[in-house]
């Protein structure tokens, strides 16, 4: 059975998700980690929270994200219903530019260690 989010899915909308600077590290950064929380990628992109949590919001609205409530923090995830070539792009782009996402991918290697600054 194909899933109705796979027949919805919208390229346009999911480039133009792609074309925002901080929806498109964060989508990355989701990627390679597999689940983030809105505090991981405050600290990885260096942004304030409210601004980190309305782009991720964008993101969930376009069925690119799921997330999920843990106390008062929220975790973010791609949506497991995902079409395969969307997943294709966004894996394919954060392997071949992590210099791109770096210093976020950094942030995230040395807050890990610290978790309670944060979650």
């Amino acid at each position: 059975m194909i899933s109705s989010l796979v027949n919805m899915f919208c390229p346009l909308a999911f480039y133009k998700c792609l074309a925002d600077d901080t929806r498109l590290k964060s989508l990355l950064l989701i990627t390679l980690k597999g689940e983030l929380c809105v505090c991981d990628i405050q600290q990885a992109l260096q942004l304030s929270q409210p601004k980190i949590s309305r782009h991720l919001a964008d993101l969930r609205k376009s069925n690119l994200l799921l997330d999920e409530r843990r106390g008062k923090w929220v975790y973010y995830s791609l949506h497991p219903e995902l079409p395969d070539w969307a997943q294709k792009v966004l894996q394919g782009t954060a392997t071949s530019n992590l210099n791109y996402i770096a210093s976020g991918l950094r942030a995230l290697t040395q807050t890990g260690t610290n978790r309670m600054n944060c979650c």
